[in-house]
Protein backbone atom coordinates (compact mmCIF):
# COMPACT_ATOMS: atom_id res chain seq x y z
CA UNK A 1 0.00 0.00 0.00
CA UNK A 2 1.24 3.43 -1.08
CA UNK A 3 1.47 5.80 1.82
CA UNK A 4 1.60 10.09 1.29
CA UNK A 5 4.82 11.70 2.32
CA UNK A 6 4.08 12.79 5.33
CA UNK A 7 4.64 16.53 4.95
CA UNK A 8 2.73 19.28 3.38
CA UNK A 9 3.22 21.62 0.47
CA UNK A 10 4.57 24.63 2.70
CA UNK A 11 6.86 22.70 3.91
CA UNK A 12 8.25 21.43 0.76
CA UNK A 13 8.55 25.33 -0.39
CA UNK A 14 10.06 26.57 3.28
CA UNK A 15 12.87 23.76 2.05
CA UNK A 16 14.18 26.40 -0.62
CA UNK A 17 14.54 29.03 1.90
CA UNK A 18 16.49 31.77 1.53
CA UNK A 19 16.43 31.65 -1.90
CA UNK A 20 14.21 33.51 -4.20
CA UNK A 21 10.63 31.44 -5.00
CA UNK A 22 7.56 32.17 -6.95
CA UNK A 23 4.71 30.79 -7.23
CA UNK A 24 1.56 31.01 -9.85
CA UNK A 25 -1.80 30.02 -10.08
CA UNK A 26 -4.80 30.14 -12.59
CA UNK A 27 -8.29 31.06 -11.98
CA UNK A 28 -9.73 28.17 -13.89
CA UNK A 29 -6.94 25.61 -12.84
CA UNK A 30 -8.89 23.68 -9.74
CA UNK A 31 -7.30 20.53 -10.20
CA UNK A 32 -4.34 22.43 -8.73
CA UNK A 33 -6.08 24.43 -5.59
CA UNK A 34 -5.29 28.21 -6.20
CA UNK A 35 -5.95 28.81 -3.11
CA UNK A 36 -3.96 25.75 -1.46
CA UNK A 37 -1.14 27.06 -3.65
CA UNK A 38 -1.52 30.37 -2.52
CA UNK A 39 -1.95 28.94 1.62
CA UNK A 40 1.65 26.86 0.87
CA UNK A 41 3.32 29.95 -0.14
CA UNK A 42 1.75 31.94 2.79
CA UNK A 43 3.18 29.61 5.57
CA UNK A 44 6.76 29.09 3.96
CA UNK A 45 7.31 32.76 4.03
CA UNK A 46 8.16 31.94 7.84
CA UNK A 47 11.04 30.06 6.89
CA UNK A 48 11.89 33.21 4.93
CA UNK A 49 11.69 35.83 7.88
CA UNK A 50 14.44 33.37 9.76
CA UNK A 51 16.66 34.83 6.94
CA UNK A 52 15.16 38.49 6.62
CA UNK A 53 13.60 37.88 4.23
CA UNK A 54 9.70 38.99 2.59
CA UNK A 55 7.41 36.71 1.74
CA UNK A 56 3.57 36.30 1.52
CA UNK A 57 2.23 38.19 4.82
CA UNK A 58 -1.38 37.75 4.13
CA UNK A 59 -3.61 35.07 3.96
CA UNK A 60 -6.23 37.39 2.00
CA UNK A 61 -5.56 35.94 -2.09
CA UNK A 62 -4.69 38.47 -4.19
CA UNK A 63 -7.19 40.09 -6.72
CA UNK A 64 -6.97 38.26 -10.30
CA UNK A 65 -3.77 39.59 -12.25
CA UNK A 66 -2.70 41.64 -9.24
CA UNK A 67 1.06 39.61 -8.23
CA UNK A 68 2.66 39.85 -5.25
CA UNK A 69 6.53 40.09 -5.68
CA UNK A 70 8.57 39.71 -2.92
CA UNK A 71 11.59 37.03 -1.85
CA UNK A 72 8.50 34.74 -1.90
CA UNK A 73 5.97 35.66 -4.65
CA UNK A 74 2.60 34.60 -5.98
CA UNK A 75 0.07 35.56 -8.59
CA UNK A 76 -3.17 34.32 -10.02
CA UNK A 77 -4.71 34.91 -12.83
CA UNK A 78 -7.27 34.94 -15.39
CA UNK A 79 -7.15 31.73 -17.60
CA UNK A 80 -6.85 27.82 -17.67
CA UNK A 81 -4.20 25.87 -16.82
CA UNK A 82 -1.29 27.38 -19.04
CA UNK A 83 2.20 29.49 -18.98
CA UNK A 84 0.95 32.61 -21.00
CA UNK A 85 2.75 35.85 -21.81
CA UNK A 86 1.30 37.55 -18.59
CA UNK A 87 3.61 34.74 -16.30
CA UNK A 88 6.51 35.10 -17.95
CA UNK A 89 6.10 39.10 -17.58
CA UNK A 90 5.55 38.59 -14.45
CA UNK A 91 8.37 35.96 -13.94
CA UNK A 92 11.05 38.53 -15.75
CA UNK A 93 10.15 41.53 -13.69
CA UNK A 94 10.37 39.59 -10.38
CA UNK A 95 13.80 37.84 -11.47
CA UNK A 96 15.19 40.93 -12.30
CA UNK A 97 14.10 42.24 -8.71
CA UNK A 98 14.95 39.55 -6.60
CA UNK A 99 17.29 36.64 -8.46
CA UNK A 100 19.78 39.21 -10.16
Amino acid sequence: MKRPLPVDQHQLLALIAPRPLYVASAEEDQWADPRGEFLSSHYATQVYHLYGKKGIETKEMPMLNEPIHNTVSYHIRTGKHDVTDYDWENYIKWANAFVK
